[in-house]
């Protein structure tokens, strides 16, 4: 999804709730008008865009100048939080998008903050560990004025991970003596003040959105009704129903996923390990491949090997050396596989209209930031598909990212066992106030049911505040 078609989104909801003249009845006629459009201008543009070039010098001894941004979308809510990516895909209007997105998330997940981004053009693999640590420290002086524990908290994101925050964090400290600094990044390691859990939060949430949906809520629906005009809401129920009653009988839920990094590897291994809802993992793929199997792949034996060689086997011979039989596909193969479920754990726009019409998968899952496209979406909306969106279904890491900053506060640690417990209550909560909206409200689809409870609460926060006049 594109900046604009996020701004769209808003501008339609938006327009539901001015619509609805139960939302916010003592505003009437003309000022109601002006509250919204208000609230319209504030929510679809931005509070801040930072560019800078951060100057490295290479271990041969050039030097190069990278592009680099912050971008603080809004502040309603709360601080600014959102991620660092390191990718030479990076651009300011990907940024500015996924800053409102994340504006969006946690008005969502009722979290106390805004929305924010950042990000760095580069390939971290083409970096040595000098060069990294130098772009980290560069990141941190050029936009120091900006962040910090009660300004703007960013934490990693695709192409960072704990040891950049812990590099960001060190020299936040270097630049501020006696000031307080664990809480200016979270996403650190555990030594370094990080949160337990942290690392497999947002693969663990990402499956816990769907095991939730369908393990928990649809097996406790006994009296929603459907009308002849309600037919995507009747038969993506009906869906949901059988692979809860399969489940019951205890058949095995076919389940892909594309993308096998810190979020795809934690939510397969969620799916293969759970004993509630049982699956047969018979597709995973990273950059380069899809490996598959419709009998099931060892999960926790890719799961090893891609620790200690950051991608999954791409040969016959590499397979063979662990033991795990797969059969060596393409790697777009994975979205298109005749599957149940299909949880996509990659990078933006992995389904759009070139391959929107081969998807076979009943049930879509967003663990990554957009895979899926506006007039995809709206597509396979329409066929029937049920798709978790992203801002509900990968919010895990931020869940637990605000108990690291509120740990970081007090010095006092939560354990793995707390944080991840208190993520899924956050995450099941936040379900259920979605699929009931959606499915007893008849909505036009969850993505819109969550932009709309998103802007629903940042229109009381900013009307609540002032700042509509």
């Amino acid at each position: 999804m594109k900046l604009m078609q996020t701004q769209g989104i808003i501008k339609q909801m938006l327009q539901t709730l001015q619509d609805d003249e139960t939302f916010f009845p003592k505003l009437k006629g003309e000022q109601r008008e002006k509250a919204f459009e208000s609230s319209q201008e504030i929510l679809t543009t931005t509070d801040k865009v930072i560019k800078s070039y951060i100057r490295v010098s290479k271990d041969d001894g050039r030097i190069i100048r990278i592009p680099a941004y912050r971008i603080q979308h809004n502040n309603i809510a709360g601080f600014y939080k959102g991620g660092i990516r390191y990718s030479e895909l990076v651009n300011e209007e990907e940024v500015e998008n996924l800053a409102v997105l994340m504006t969006l998330k946690n008005a969502l997940h009722d979290l106390p903050y805004g929305g924010a981004k950042g990000g760095v053009v580069l390939n971290p693999k083409d970096y040595s560990e000098r060069e990294l640590n130098l772009v980290s420290k560069k990141y941190v002086q050029r936009f120091v004025p900006d962040i910090g524990p009660t300004q703007d908290i960013p934490a990693p994101d695709m192409g960072t991970n704990e040891q950049i925050m812990d590099w960001m964090v060190g020299e936040y400290k270097t630049i501020n003596p006696g000031k307080n600094y664990l809480g200016a990044f979270t996403g650190k390691s555990i030594e370094n003040g990080g949160a337990r859990g942290r690392r497999e939060a947002t693969g663990k949430g990402t499956f816990y959105s769907y095991f939730w949906l369908v393990h928990q809520w649809i097996g406790k629906q006994n009296n929603l009704t459907f009308h002849d005009t309600d037919k995507v809401h009747s038969k993506q129920y009906e869906k949901l129903t059988s692979l809860y009653s399969r489940n019951v009988r205890g058949e095995l839920i076919s389940l892909a996923v594309q993308g096998f990094g810190n979020v795809g590897s934690v939510a397969a291994l969620e799916a293969y390990r759970n004993e509630e809802l049982r699956h047969c993992v018979v597709a995973v793929s990273d950059n380069k491949v899809t490996l598959y199997n419709e009998k099931g792949i060892d999960i926790p034996k890719l799961v090893a090997y891609q620790s200690e060689t950051g991608h999954l086997p791409h040969s016959r011979e590499e397979l063979v050396s662990i033991g795990v039989e797969a059969e060596i596909r393409g790697r777009e193969d994975v979205l298109i596989l005749d599957v149940d479920v299909l949880i996509l754990a990659a990078t933006e726009r992995q389904i759009t209209e070139q391959n929107m019409k081969e998807v076979r998968a009943d049930l879509l899952v967003e663990g990554a930031n957009s895979p899926i496209d506006a007039a995809a979406d709206h597509y396979l909306n329409q066929e029937s598909k049920v798709i978790i969106p992203d801002i509900l279904a990968n919010a895990g890491g931020v869940m637990v990212s605000y108990l690291e900053w509120k740990q970081d506060r007090v010095t006092e640690f939560y354990s793995a066992e707390e944080s991840l417990r208190e993520m899924s209550r956050q995450m099941a909560d936040s379900c259920e106030k979605v699929f009931s909206e959606y499915f007893d409200r008849k909505r036009d689809g969850i993505r819109q049911t969550c932009f709309l409870y998103s802007t629903k609460r940042l229109f009381t926060l900013l009307y609540k505040q002032g700042k509509l006049f």
